[in-house]
């Protein structure tokens, strides 16, 4: 059975008229009959009957209309369904978040104000993703950027009590100290102990909770120190916290911003993906 076949069937037994069908179809009515008669033989049994100067289906032939309906309908209905399905997409930006998670969140709440766009964001290394947001130790040669890529420098402090550290310390000077991390942050967690393991020590790690504001309140409390990035965790300093610079070397990393090339003609990606970059440059400068 073809599908021409199977919509001619529909439409002569619904007007259960040859000529007027052959009308409806746009073509000569021969064809039309040849087509219905090819398509019983095929099948091997009679869809219509004669019955004064119409037709009328068939006991066989009311099956095959009961069959072939829903499949039809559903049939018409795929092209309406890949359209609202293409549009989504377009109108869907998919970002992966593997650092600064907080300011992306903020970012993308104040985007909505003044776009429709949709968004859907998700944490996974291996995801497929319209934008990346990732992390890395900051690169100490220059290296040529390309245009759908930009890496943000951000210092990294440490918060530490005020009542008991300065406004810089020296890591080799707190070893012993106990530390308070955030939990989730795995590629920040990482390039802190990668520096502190230059440095020949790894961080005793005490206390550890998924949101900045009990970090913050545990070192202010005295319980131990946190690496804290410059801008990305947003505030962090008090009557009780300080940020400390490290003085050892330079202690940063680059916060990389990149979106897939392979969509660069989607214009609501590269508009978020300069959106988001001048976000976070606002933000540093702040």
């Amino acid at each position: 059975m073809e599908l021409t076949q199977l919509k001619y069937f529909m439409e002569v037994a619904s007007s259960e008229h040859i000529t007027k069908s052959a009308e409806k179809l746009h073509i000569a009515q021969p064809a039309l009959t040849q087509a219905i008669h090819r398509l019983e033989n095929d099948i091997g049994v009679k869809l219509f009957e004669q019955k004064g100067r119409g037709i009328v289906l068939t006991e066989y032939g009311r099956h095959l209309e009961r069959s072939v309906a829903p499949i039809l309908y559903k049939l018409e209905k795929i092209p309406e369904e890949l359209r609202r399905m293409a549009k989504l997409d377009r109108d869907t930006i998919r970002i992966n978040v593997l650092a600064a998670s907080a300011l992306v969140t903020e970012a993308i709440v104040e985007y909505k104000k003044r776009s429709e766009v949709n968004f859907s964001v998700f944490q996974n290394s291996d995801g497929v993703s319209d934008i990346e947001v990732t992390t890395k130790i900051l690169y100490h040669v220059s290296r040529e950027r390309r245009d759908f890529e930009i890496a943000i420098d951000e210092e990294i402090f440490l918060a530490v009590p005020k009542d008991k550290f300065g406004h810089s310390v020296s890591l080799n000077d707190i070893e012993n100290e106990g530390f308070i991390c955030l939990q989730g942050s795995r590629q920040f967690r990482a390039i802190c102990d990668k520096y502190c393991h230059h440095l020949g020590f790894k961080p005793n790690v005490i206390f550890e909770s998924d949101n900045p504001t009990a970090v913050r309140n545990a070192i202010a409390a005295g319980m131990g120190v946190g690496f804290w990035p410059q801008f990305t965790w947003g505030e962090a300093e008090n009557e009780h916290v300080r940020l400390a610079k490290i003085t050892d070397f330079p202690f940063k990393r680059d916060i990389v911003i990149s979106y897939n090339y392979s969509r660069a003609d989607n214009e609501n990606i590269r508009g978020f993906f300069e959106y988001l970059k001048n976000f976070f440059l606002s933000r540093k400068s702040i």
